[in-house]
């Protein structure tokens, strides 16, 4: 099978080319696939919010990487603000039935004008849903209220946060509810230790404790079972990958096994290419086991590669978000990704979703990246996803190549990372 490059829908512009394999499988089977979600969610709640990086590349239409704390809601489509909503309050009705005060706990980015554009467009979705929203900051250094101004002149007034006994909140505000959108890479912070409120995500879920190989245990499972009931090589929508301890890239300790497990799932990966006629050469992704940002991340084509790091290379491993020392690995088959923007420069798709509902997502694009490189780097850009209804529901009026279907597809496999990560949480002992 040659993997050919799939024009990407450009705002209006749809995919154009044939069906792939996975998308048709899929495309033909919606009723049953939306009945075992609704089973599914039933069994297990969905995170309230998550995204979920894919990689397209024809043959396999797979997640890399799955986001509880997503940062990215200024990159949707601001025509779906109304889905946004309609989800937010269907997902808080079965989170806080009896709640109208939130406290949003974000990240401490202040300087950073994506961030805080992120951050108040879910502060939008928020009010919109109805219920009274305000910003309290975690770092510990902002005594007074700050006043910030985001794109268009909109505002945001971010305060500190106060505990009391086994509360927190604001000086004259007492929430009910905590959500959280800070991924803790520095650890929880004492402020929210042993507090009594109802949080989510869980503060157990960041990234001082969660670790991306638990997350693709729990979705090789789903993915599995998924792949039994539309009837598919459960390959075809879940990379192989594997995780190691002890690896120190300045000492150079743990890099001879590191390289020992890249070539194993580079030998898993090349019996799939053979049985698949797959032309491309395979690789693999080596990144930070807990860690966000894009950071620590590399792609290899064989295990010398590991054992020849020069320092310059050694040092961008060593460390992730937040100066935490890289000590624990995943290595994650590589996707590329044949998605490519007008003028070449390649994407792959971000899926966002409320609860279970998809609301949403964007492209991340790179003009100085290749096909089987990292897109989430310094250079790159977001084109919103132009969904005509959303991907969450395909169209029987349109052609099944019409673009609204092609990103059901998108949707299908974003949800079921989703549902790993309920799966995760559930294991933890739930929210």
């Amino acid at each position: 099978m040659n993997a050919h490059e799939i024009p990407v829908p450009h705002l209006t512009t749809a995919h154009s080319g044939p069906l792939g394999h996975i998308e048709q499988v899929i495309l033909n089977q919606v009723a049953k696939i939306e009945a075992w979600f609704r089973q599914k969610w039933q069994e297990t709640p969905a995170p309230l919010t998550s995204s979920v990086d894919l990689r397209h590349a024809g043959f396999k239409l797979a997640p890399v990487d799955t986001n509880l704390f997503p940062a990215g809601f200024n990159n949707l489509n601001p025509e779906f603000l109304p889905l946004c909503v309609q989800a937010a309050q269907s997902a808080l009705i079965e989170y806080i039935h009896d709640c109208t005060k939130i406290l949003i706990l974000p990240e401490s980015h202040t300087r950073n004008k994506f961030y805080l554009e992120s951050l108040h467009v879910l502060h939008t979705i928020l009010v919109k849903a109805g219920f009274i929203v305000r910003i309290g900051s975690l770092d510990p250094a902002l005594k007074e209220p700050m006043e910030l101004t985001v794109t268009n002149g909109n505002t945001l007034v971010i305060e500190p946060l106060q505990r009391v006994g086994n509360k927190v909140g604001l000086k004259d505000f007492t929430p009910c509810f905590l959500m959280l959108n800070n991924d803790l890479s520095s650890g929880v912070p004492e402020i929210l230790e042993g507090i009594e409120q109802r949080i989510r995500p869980t503060a157990k879920l960041g990234w001082t404790s969660r670790l991306k190989s638990d997350h693709f245990q729990y979705f090789d499972q789903v993915a599995k079972e998924f792949a039994e009931l539309v009837g598919i090589d459960s390959w075809l929508i879940n990379p192989y990958f594997s995780a190691i301890d002890g690896v120190d890239f300045m000492a150079q300790e743990g890099l001879d096994t590191l390289a020992e497990e890249v070539d194993k799932i580079l030998a898993l990966t090349s019996d799939k290419y053979a049985t698949y006629e797959i032309k491309e050469k395979p690789f693999v992704v080596v990144k930070a086991d807990n860690g966000t940002y894009g950071m620590s991340v590399m792609t290899v084509y064989n295990g010398d590669e590991l054992r020849q790091l020069n320092r310059k290379q050694r040092t961008k491993m060593s460390s992730s978000k937040g100066s935490q020392k890289v000590e624990r690995i995943i290595i994650q088959e590589g996707v590329y990704t044949f998605e490519t923007m007008p003028d070449g420069s390649v994407a792959e798709p971000v899926v966002y979703m409320i609860g279970q509902f998809v609301v949403g997502g964007f492209y991340r694009v790179h003009q100085g990246r290749g096909i089987d490189e990292n897109l989430n780097a310094p250079g790159m850009h977001f084109e919103p996803l132009a969904f005509a209804q959303a991907c969450n529901n395909p169209c029987s009026e349109l052609a099944v190549v019409d673009c609204p279907n092609r990103f059901y597809s998108y949707g299908v496999i974003a949800r079921l990372a989703a549902l790993a990560a309920a799966k995760e949480i559930e294991a933890i002992g739930g929210e």
